[in-house]
């Protein structure tokens, strides 16, 4: 890979983590997202409308179109689970239990369901992924959480994660960052689908539009009528600041397409992954997330295993 390939994409893995950041550290994840989402589509816009002009204005085909619809309603699944998993956990947790849950549903779908089979590196990269998730969720820590509890206030264990504030956000936070990690892997794969049948920047006119749109109509139908009267108003990230945010995402999420014209998906795939360790480092340490050196040595630890593991099934995919 040319070095200067390398810099972007360990760049463009930079600023995701950024944007996770705004939406970890705003009071109100989701609706930060929708604003965040909300003016990347009106600011991009004129962009995508000069390279459609300019690129002859081409048609969508229906195939294409229909992947599009679909892979933007799992985008928006995606940022209500993450929201979700923000409001309830760290961004050193949640962040590499997503990335990490994503490449191992989709190697179990294919073992599963169509039949592959795991190589060396596969296998060693199944097992990094799995200690890693592991030693960065702690489910011990869970259960852990949930007997004191249990015996604490004489109840069966299921009623004590409810009765837990501690145990319920733990077990909420990974149960939603897993979640995430299936959305991920959902929308990957109608756009591996979707990449043979149209040019990727007019298949992100699609995209990014209608879960613009849909995450609005969520916002307003489901979760603003969820709230109840005396629950403090929303504090979602100032429109200036969730609004760079989206439009750093979505930046970022261009300058990845540029990318795999210039490189095999083989190489840029596993440098962007990157992320998760980034993430981990800035949340347990710049963020406060991690009390003392064994608890940021953990979780750092812990990420660098769900790199180590998705770059090799990248590498033998």
């Amino acid at each position: 890979m040319p070095p200067g390939i390398f810099a972007l994409v360990l760049f463009v893995a930079v600023l995701h983590v950024v944007w996770n950041a705004v939406l970890k550290s705003s009071g109100d994840p989701l609706r930060t997202a929708e604003r965040a989402v909300g003016v990347s589509v009106v600011v991009f816009a004129p962009v995508f409308l000069a390279i459609w002009w300019l690129n002859g204005r081409p048609g969508i085909p229906p195939d294409a179109a229909a992947l599009g619809v679909v892979s933007g309603l799992l985008e928006t699944a995606y940022f209500v689970c993450l929201a979700a998993a923000y409001r309830r956990g760290d961004l050193s947790v949640v962040y590499p239990i997503a990335r990490g849950t994503a490449p191992l549903l989709s190697v179990a779908f294919g073992v599963a369901l169509l039949g592959e089979r795991l190589g060396p590196a596969s296998t060693v990269g199944v097992v990094a992924l799995l200690a890693g998730i592991l030693i960065v969720q702690q489910p011990w820590r869970i259960l852990g959480v949930v007997a004191r509890a249990g015996r604490r206030m004489g109840t069966a264990a299921s009623g004590a994660v409810e009765s837990s504030p501690v145990g319920r956000d733990l077990a909420g936070a990974a149960e939603f960052a897993m979640l995430t990690g299936l959305m991920i892997a959902s929308y990957s794969a109608v756009d591996r689908v979707a990449a043979r049948l149209v040019a990727p920047w007019l298949y992100a006119a699609v995209i990014f539009p209608i879960c613009a749109l849909t995450l609005v109509a969520w916002v307003r139908l489901v979760a603003d009528r969820r709230r109840r009267p005396g629950d403090p108003p929303p504090t979602p990230a100032s429109w200036r600041r969730a609004g760079a945010a989206g439009v750093i995402s979505l930046g970022a999420y261009s300058l990845v397409l540029f990318a795999y014209t210039l490189a095999p998906l083989s190489a840029v795939a596993p440098l962007r992954e990157s992320a998760v360790v980034i993430a981990s480092a800035w949340g347990a340490i710049r963020m406060g997330e991690a009390a003392g050196l064994s608890e940021r040595a953990r979780r750092i630890g812990g990420a660098c295993l769900v790199l180590i593991g998705a770059v090799l099934l990248a590498l033998e995919g």
